[in-house]
This record gives structure tokens, sequence and C-alpha cells, in this order.
């Protein structure tokens, strides 16, 4: 995959210097000072530049500039978006060679269009986006590649030709839908519910972000299976506690008998537990509301260990060292191996014994959670 055309950053006015004294300064690096040791340093720096061009020397002997990066993240909603901001603000360091310019779009998807503009305009090398929606970028990515600067996409799509974008790095949002319907399909079987009749409510994310529109198409190929699985309602909670909640409150005043409650991020499913817990309704894995939420932080696998939430479905927030990795490689005018890349993500159960859950798409076996394991985790 080639990088597209852009120029190259801008070097230190030295290295001009350097070009232009460069015979010079080799022969500078014989002369004898008289002072202790000062031969062995010059006989070094002979070793060093001997074989190499001008050009070469300049490379070693002066430093890159830092690798301009601007990177937009959707906001700080929910412990995974914390997570992803924070794999940013680690990886993107001034000791690892780059300088940061950071926006917080707060979930406003104007508030990003302009954020990347801004980026163009201070001629960024490199902009990272994570998308809050999936359109309204065509004018600005289009700006981006006439003026050669690569874009990389981080967590969620966006809906444009491929060549306004360089890479993208993310998850699966359709298969995550569909891990979580296979998994209510053999939890149901093997507690001899499969042909109860199954009340189910959704508690979306923010709606016509690509995290939500795609669990969403992949849980409802399980829904259109099982025709004894009555699917209520469905409404945004914009994956946070707040909404999580807020939703699950207005199901349990105009609706009764729900069976599932998906939420499509842990934040949201706190939220319902919560709800649940004040309306006097058993829930979890000793209670009669099944739990099934997505991201699988630390907070989220916590809930699943203490048995309030059934299964937790992974979205890996740790993306931007994959975006770090395919920056070197474009510095190093190296191909990228995939313009896709979706990262590697796991099922995770309060169940002691793993199950092999298999869709259309892919199969994968379940993890049970354990406190090591949420020990470990980074987010």
């Amino acid at each position: 995959m080639k990088k597209p055309l852009r120029k190259s950053r801008p070097r230190t006015s030295a290295v001009f210097l350097i070009l232009l004294f460069f015979p010079l300064f080799l022969s500078a690096c014989t002369v004898k000072t008289g002072q202790p040791n000062v031969g062995i340093a010059e006989t070094d720096s002979m070793e060093l530049l001997q074989g190499l061009s001008a050009a070469e020397a300049a490379d070693l002997l002066v430093p890159q500039a830092p690798i301009k990066v601007g990177f937009v993240q959707v906001g700080h909603e929910s412990d995974w978006r914390i997570a992803s901001t924070k794999s940013c603000l680690e990886t993107f360091r001034e000791e690892n060679g780059y300088e940061l310019y950071f926006v917080d779009a707060d979930n406003d998807p104007k508030k990003q269009v302009d954020a990347v503009r801004n980026f163009i305009r201070d001629r960024m090398d490199y902009i990272i986006i994570d998308p809050i929606l999936p359109t309204g970028w065509d004018a600005v990515l289009t700006e981006a590649y006439h003026a050669h600067i690569p874009v990389l996409l981080v967590d969620r799509t966006i809906t444009c030709k491929e060549r306004y974008y360089t890479a993208w790095f993310g998850s699966d949002f359709v298969l995550e839908g569909e891990y979580a319907g296979a998994w209510l399909e053999d939890y149901l079987e093997r507690n001899g519910r499969g042909k109860e009749t199954v009340r189910i409510v959704t508690i979306n994310g923010t709606e016509g972000a690509s995290a939500q529109t795609g669990r969403t198409q992949g849980f409802a190929k399980y829904l259109d299976r099982h025709a004894n699985w009555h699917h209520l309602a469905a409404e945004s909670g914009d994956f946070t506690e707040a909404g999580g909640r807020q939703v699950m409150k207005s199901y349990l005043d105009r609706l009764t008998g729900i069976d599932v409650v998906v939420c499509q991020n842990d934040n949201e499913a706190l939220g319902a537990c919560a709800a649940l817990q004040e309306a006097g309704i058993s829930y979890g894995t000793d209670g009669d509301v099944i739990i099934l939420s997505f991201d699988a932080t630390k907070a989220g696998l916590e809930a699943v260990l203490d048995g309030r939430i059934h299964a937790d479905f992974e979205c890996n927030p740790l993306s931007a060292p994959y975006a770090a990795d395919a920056i070197q490689k474009l510095e190093a005018n190296k191909p990228l191996d995939v313009k896709k890349l979706e990262l590697p993500e796991r099922c995770f159960t309060n169940e002691d014994t793993p199950i092999l859950l298999q869709t259309e798409n892919g199969s994968k076996w379940t993890v049970p959670v354990t406190k090591e394991r949420i020990k470990c985790r980074a987010y």
C-alpha cells in the first residue's frame, strides 16, 4: 500500500550547514587538541562518518523534527473512550518522536470536522480520526488528500472513498453483535429456555455511530432467526451511564416482563443495572433479567465477575500503537501490510467453562472472567 504523496517534513537549517561544510567537518575531526581522550572521540567520529554521503551524515548528525500528529477524539463519554485517549497520549509522546495536537470533540461532529480542517491548515504530518458519525467527511477528507496529509482512522469507520484515508484500525462491530446473539442463543438452550418466549430490549449507543449500527445489525440476525424472541424496544443511551439508566427506567415504566437487556457498552449496562436495582427487579446470573454488554472494560468485567452482567463482548480501545506503527512504516517509505486491520478481541462470561460461539462470519471461545484477568488488563 502506497503512502499518499505529501511534502516531506521540514528539516532544521543546520542540515544545510552540514552539507555546505561537510568536507571541513571531516578534516576538523582529525585535528588534535591536546586534551585527554579527545583523539579517541575523534577517531570514533571518523569511523562513524566514513563512507557516508553528505546527506547521510546530515541524517546521522542532525535530529529529525518531531512528527506532527493531529488526533481528534470522539469525546470522554465512557470508560472505553477514556482508555482510548490514554493510549493515544501515551503513544504519541514527545520522547517517542511525536508532537501531538489532541482535540476532544465532546461528541460534536462539527467540532471534529473543524478540528481536521485546522490540522490541515497547521500542516500536520498525519491526521488520526476516531469519527463520531460515518458521514459528513467527504469535503474535509478531500482537502487532506490534496494537501498530501495521510489520514488514519481508528475505532469507528467513515463512509467515503477509500483513497481519502490511508488505513483503519478498529473492531468488527457487526461480528460483535453476532457473538452476543450466538451467546444468548446458546445460553437459553443450555438452560432449557430455547423454546420460551423471550422479551428483549436494547439500549443503543449514539445513533448512527458505526459501533451502534454494526452491533445492532449483528444482533438482529439472531432476532430474525428466533420467532420466540420478541424485541420490545430500542432507544439510545449515547454510550453513557446516565443514558443507560434513563432509558432503562423508561422501559420499566411502560414495559413488563423484560427478560434480556442488551446494552451497547459497559457504561450503559451499569446504568441499566442501577435502574433495575432501584425498581427492585432482580437481574444478573442470580436474577430474572439477563444483561449483555460490549467493550469489556475493567468496570464491565468486574460486573461480570460479580454476576451483574452475564456476558461482555470486547471492543479493543488500544488502537493508537497500531496507528503509530503505520506512521513509522510510512516515514520509512515502507508499504503497510493491510489497509484495514481488526484488533484482537475476546468474549468474556461469568461461566467457569469456556463455550464455543459460532456465527456465520467467525467462531470464538468465551473467556471466563477472573480477578487475575481484570488485574492484568490495561483498561
